[in-house]
């Protein structure tokens, strides 16, 4: 039997589980039980376009989206529990649909930015931005539902930890006796990350984040940390490896890296702070660049042989004769291909657009539909072997980017038109990379509770069809309302400025400061050693990449309350076996996932009342901001201790 972190998963009334494919089975006879109603599609829907919007500002800021499975799945039976009967199978289609804002969400940050970066845009246009969040993430559910039997259903290899969890969740959740103080714990969160959103963004009560500088000689020390409950939560999620290799990566960029390029002698006091920024902005981040370059073609290698065996396996599987249809039906063949075709014709239209050149509209369309295919088994094969929260996705998209970017380079074309194109198609195959691996999650996760493969696909594009148009006008919300827009210092983006600068190297547009992003990818192939030397000594702290590249890439402020979130989270599980963590932090990450949302909706409805000119500054002084910034800070601190302390664990007598 599967064995999710929260125990053996015990079977609902009236199923079975499989015993060696945890696929939910009828017992003697299936009982009928409600899937796609009325109030399943509404709150789906509703939360696809929360979880989306919400995700679109912890990405820009963080670099770095949440999943949505496990708070959507709560959310639901919460709401469910009004209703005199709902089942198992409602809660589960609720959870698929949000879980398809969430991932098209980052599909769209860590792309579409980069177009105004380099120019091509000064406002995100809403018909492109919707045609491609929709497009691609479309692409991704079709080109995933051949591969379910692959992945989902005949490979013993993927384990699935997110989907087994979240399957895990929904079967505790379903019980009489289930715990109604998951929702409290969610509802609570996200009254804390709202009220410090409307203290500091809405009413200037509390400073958005704490930082100085001084000078010693010509060198600029800078030290500061963001307020922001959010990025504790993100430092819970992702816990204190993670959180301390973010750091490490902040501390190399901005306290080791920035006093040695110098650039304080004659600088005011006051003006520090920004000729730090300056600084890091303008040299320090492209070594941030040549350690992600790296990391994201190390995380592909990493993989490879697993990679292999998913593209043989799947070949293999086209040869064989269809297994009967005791596994649930998928949409139908014609559909898909009819579906894909007119993907196709929709990507072709806005590569046009973008180039008004239509011989490499044919080659970046080709480009894109190949690509977009082969990552769709890479997302897949990866969800199921570390989940969903831990696919490379970054990397993929690098690997875009480098293909396009090269081939086109290759053929001649340069200038603006190559930048869209090759920042077209990293934007596609990213939204496919990030879709299709939570589909197969979620497929994972119904196919152990017992659903139905074409309902819940159907949901997965019901999610991406709305939360598809809600990403450009909240996009250009947080864009006109924050501090230097997405690109400055608090949004910025780093995977679309990463984006940006490949995609301007390629085409000839100015010039990359190749030796800082050459001393980067020296710096990526030390720590690469690192890594594999503490892996070969057994060690439990790793030195991944990606999280150290991606601190140098960010501006410090966002490092220490990560750090801060998974010390609380080292704290709580350091006792317990790692297969017991997620069962002891699982209150904590329903209240950060409460935290992310809070902070995140109210940010973006703070920008919505900006745009229309409604504030309300209260006016106080510098000195007592200080003072009340301090005081928010540390009582966020222990709302975190408080509410992530794990329940007691109920024992028989």
């Amino acid at each position: 039997m599967n064995e999710s972190p929260y125990g053996p998963i015990k079977a609902n009334v009236g199923f079975g589980i499989d015993e060696n494919s945890g696929i939910g089975m009828s017992s003697e006879r299936r009982l009928p039980m409600p899937e796609i109603t009325l109030r399943v599609v509404i709150l789906g829907l509703i939360l696809s376009v929360v979880m989306g919007a919400a995700n679109v500002y912890v990405g820009l800021k963080a670099g770095m989206t949440v999943s949505a499975s496990i708070p959507a799945a709560v959310m639901a039976m919460l709401v469910f529990r009004l209703f005199k009967r709902s089942s198992i199978l409602e809660a589960n289609q609720v959870q698929t649909c949000a879980s398809a804002g969430e991932s098209l969400a980052a599909g769209i940050i860590f792309t579409m930015p980069a177009l105004i970066t380099i120019g091509y845009w000064t406002e995100f246009h809403f018909a492109t931005v919707t045609l491609i969040a929709f497009t691609g993430g479309l692409l991704g559910i079709l080109f995933m539902i051949p591969m379910r039997r692959v992945f989902v259903l005949n490979n013993k290899e993927l384990t699935y930890p997110e989907g087994v969890a979240c399957a895990a969740v929904l079967r505790a959740g379903s019980t009489e006796s289930s715990d109604s103080s998951e929702g409290k714990s969610l509802v609570l969160g996200g009254v804390l990350g709202a009220s410090f959103t409307l203290m500091g963004k809405f009413l200037g009560l509390i400073s958005g984040a704490l930082e100085g500088a001084r000078a010693l000689g010509s060198s600029i020390f800078f030290l500061g940390s963001d307020l922001s409950p959010m990025l504790v939560a993100v430092g819970f999620i992702v816990r204190l490896n993670v959180a301390v290799l973010i750091f490490l990566g902040g501390a190399m960029a901005w306290l080791i890296a920035l006093p040695i390029f110098g650039g304080g002698a004659g600088v005011p006091t006051e003006e520090l702070v920004d000729t730090a920024y300056g600084i890091w902005k303008n040299k320090v981040r492209f070594i941030g660049v040549g350690a992600m370059v790296v990391g994201g073609a190390a995380s592909l290698f990493s993989v490879r042989h697993g990679l292999l065996a998913a593209i043989s396996e799947l070949s293999g599987s086209a040869k064989k004769n269809r297994v009967d249809d005791s596994d649930g039906r998928d949409i139908p063949a014609s559909v898909i291909l009819l579906l894909c075709v007119l993907c196709v014709g929709l990507l072709a239209f806005v590569n046009y657009k973008f180039t008004s050149d239509w011989s490499i509209t044919l080659l970046t369309t080709a480009v894109m539909v190949a690509l977009s295919f082969f990552f769709t088994a890479v997302a897949s094969y990866i969800v199921g072997l570390v989940g969903n929260s831990n696919s490379p996705v970054s990397g993929m998209t690098i690997t875009a980017v480098l293909a396009s970017g090269g081939l086109l380079m290759l053929t001649g074309y340069e200038g603006m038109s190559a930048m869209v194109a090759t920042l077209g198609t990293a934007a596609i195959v990213c939204c496919v990379a990030c879709t299709s691996g939570d589909v197969c999650n979620d497929l994972k996760t119904g196919s152990m509770v017992g659903a139905s493969p074409y309902r819940q696909q159907i949901m997965q594009i019901l999610g991406v069809a709305v939360a598809s148009l809600v990403m450009a006008p909240v996009l250009t919300l947080l864009h006109e309302t924050a501090d230097g827009g997405i690109g400055g210092n608090e949004l910025p983006a780093p995977q679309a400025g990463l984006f940006a600068s490949l995609a301007e190297g390629f085409a000839g547009k100015g010039e990359l400061p190749w030796n800082l992003i050459g001393i980067g990818a020296l710096v990526g192939l030390a720590i690469l050693t690192l890594d594999a030397f503490l892996k070969s000594t057994g060690s439990k702290f790793r030195a991944y990449l990606m999280p150290i590249a991606v601190g140098m890439y960010l501006p410090f402020g966002i490092a220490p309350p990560i750090l801060i979130g998974g010390l609380i989270a080292h704290f709580y599980s350091r006792r317990f076996p790692e297969s017991e963590h997620d069962r002891v932090l699982h209150r904590g990450i329903l209240f950060s996932s409460g935290v992310i949302a809070g902070e995140a909706l109210t940010a973006v409805g703070i920008a919505l009342l900006a745009v229309q000119g409604i504030t309300l500054e209260l006016g106080v002084s510098s000195q007592l901001r200080s003072i009340l910034s301090g005081l928010a800070g540390i009582f966020a601190v222990i709302a975190f201790y408080a509410m992530c302390r794990p329940k007691p664990i109920a024992t028989d007598l």
